[in-house]
């Protein structure tokens, strides 16, 4: 009997926790609502499912305790009892499959009438393209990635000149507009997820993927990467803010055109966010991956070989070449080469770093 009511006690309070939980939905601020709905249903029936059986096992427990001498009767089959367990089931896999898959057709039928926007991972950093006036996305090419020209456009292709670049973590969007986000990977494996917008899609290296959601409420809301990515993925965070209209199109005339950001001189404070340094790198004087930037130049920093460098020019400019030749101590050697930097890109990441130490 004992067994019986801890039992019950169990699957009471399992079915009483989903009704007071504090882990539930974040806020909708989607159109994707129907997803909730997809899961609820399935949480009910799997719930119904899980009260049934395991009363019917706390049943037969006590309706056919052990008793001394007493068999069992042997009943090989059962054509009626299997006849109705088969229907309940069919009807219980329908019940479950049927509103997942509604959703998914949903979920991947784009619409016509959306804005497009092209969204890239790299390690560990987001960024975003918009068409330009023409309407028409440049082409784009892996062999022209370079620290300023980060999304591979062809320099040559016309359509491409108006492209409107947002190469930090921030993309705004404009509210109760259906947007379609066109997503590809420069490096491994990642996932673009808002838990609010119930928008959640990989990007795969070497192909396209499309996710498609309507905003419904202004806000700030965090995009993080759901893909493990490598040692920096924990960092791959970046914003979405839902604008009204006008507030979208004036934020939007504000930001760089391919052409314009290939006339631009080196910055370097731009050049270590395009290139995802600061997932490693704080510049608050927060412990990371990598060290700190903050207040660094010109102090003395030991390395894993016994030496001790000053940390100036020269050694700033050998550790983003050559990482593994000066590994700081206390750090692992996880940092990659970026040997196709310019002397004048490193000259300006130098100068940044300085600048953190003023």
């Amino acid at each position: 009997m004992a067994f019986v009511i801890v039992t019950a006690i169990i699957v009471i309070g399992t079915v009483l926790w989903n009704f007071v939980s504090p882990w539930w939905f974040s806020p909708l601020a989607s159109n994707w609502g129907f997803l909730d709905t997809t899961i609820l249903i399935s949480l009910v029936i799997t719930g119904i499912a899980f009260v049934l059986i395991s009363a019917f096992i706390l049943y037969c427990v006590v309706k056919f305790p052990y008793r001394e001498g007493n068999k069992s009767e042997y009943e090989p089959e059962n054509p009626a009892l299997e006849l109705k367990l088969t229907i309940i089931t069919t009807i219980g896999v329908i019940a479950l499959l049927a509103p997942g898959l509604y959703a998914w057709k949903l979920y991947v039928e784009l619409p016509v009438d959306a804005l497009e926007v092209e969204g890239v991972g790299q390690q560990w950093v987001w960024s975003y393209r918009f068409p330009g006036e023409d309407g028409v996305y440049g082409g784009t090419n892996g062999r022209l990635f370079s620290s300023k020209n980060t999304f591979g456009l062809n320099p040559d292709d016309p359509y491409g000149q108006d492209d409107i670049l947002i190469r930090g973590g921030e993309v705004h969007l404009p509210i109760n507009n259906k947007v379609v986000f066109q997503l590809r990977s420069k490096d491994v494996l990642h996932d673009f997820y808002v838990p609010q917008f119930r928008a959640k899609m990989d990007l795969v290296p070497g192909q396209q993927s499309n996710l498609w959601f309507e905003p419904t409420v202004l806000g700030t809301y965090e995009v993080a990467c759901a893909e493990y990515c490598g040692t920096g993925h924990y960092a791959m965070r970046g914003v979405v803010v839902v604008d009204t209209e006008e507030d979208f199109k004036t934020w939007l005339a504000e930001q760089p055109t391919f052409a314009e950001t290939m006339n631009e001189g080196a910055n370097g404070e731009q050049i270590v966010q395009t290139l995802g340094c600061v997932a490693c790198h704080s510049v608050d004087g927060s412990d990371g991956i990598g060290p700190t930037w903050r207040d660094t130049y010109g102090t003395n920093r030991a390395l894993t070989s016994g030496e001790t460098v000053v940390v100036d020019d020269e050694y700033i400019k050998t550790s983003i070449v050559n990482p593994m030749s000066q590994i700081a101590e206390g750090y692992a050697p996880v940092m990659p080469a970026y040997a196709t930097l310019s002397d004048e890109e490193l000259t300006a990441i130098s100068d940044y770093i300085k600048t953190l130490s003023e």
